[in-house]
């Protein structure tokens, strides 16, 4: 591991030599991750996004890669659906998670490479690093963190930065 890499551990999400403290699923954390099961997978995963809210958030204080989340903007959460784990921007049903939120938690995310980009039908979709509701609430799978502390993540993680969750 690399002091690049984010880790989660007991004690927190350590990243560039800080540890920040972070909610997981409300599931645990699982190596057999499934669709609604509210756990955050095991493995190694990679950042393969940065999402935002340019009406909340100013561009200028994330990196050039950053980009805006629109009011159509989706997350496919139907495993029989083509766009399966996936952003998109069709309309169609109640399957499809709306990134533009009324509440912060959306305000930034950095998605992760989690059964991505060829989805496995039922295996999991939607793993994000995002805000939390407050500490110690959990997720319905992702990794969550204060503001300040998502704001820092995102500044110094690239794409491809590795996120590590062990087994428990």
């Amino acid at each position: 591991m690399s002091p690049e890499d984010l880790v989660l551990t007991p004690t927190g999400l350590r990243f560039l030599g800080r540890t920040f403290p972070v909610s997981t699923g409300r599931g645990g954390i699982r190596a057999d991750k499934r669709e609604g099961d509210g756990a955050t997978p095991t493995g190694p995963h990679r950042v393969i996004g940065l999402l935002y809210r340019a009406d909340r958030i100013a561009a200028s204080s994330l990196p050039p890669w950053a980009r805006p989340i629109h009011l159509e903007d989706r997350w496919c959460d139907a495993p029989d659906h083509p766009d399966y784990n996936h952003l998109t921007r069709k309309p169609f049903g109640k399957s499809a998670e709306r990134l533009r939120r009324a509440d912060p938690l959306y305000d930034l995310i950095l998605p992760l490479d989690w059964n991505w980009p060829d989805a496995t039908p039922g295996r999991g979709s939607a793993i994000f690093i995002h805000q939390w509701r407050r500490p110690g609430y959990p997720t319905a799978g992702c990794l969550a963190l204060a503001r300040r502390d998502l704001l820092f993540v995102a500044r110094h993680a690239a794409p491809g930065t590795r996120v590590i969750v062990p087994d428990r």
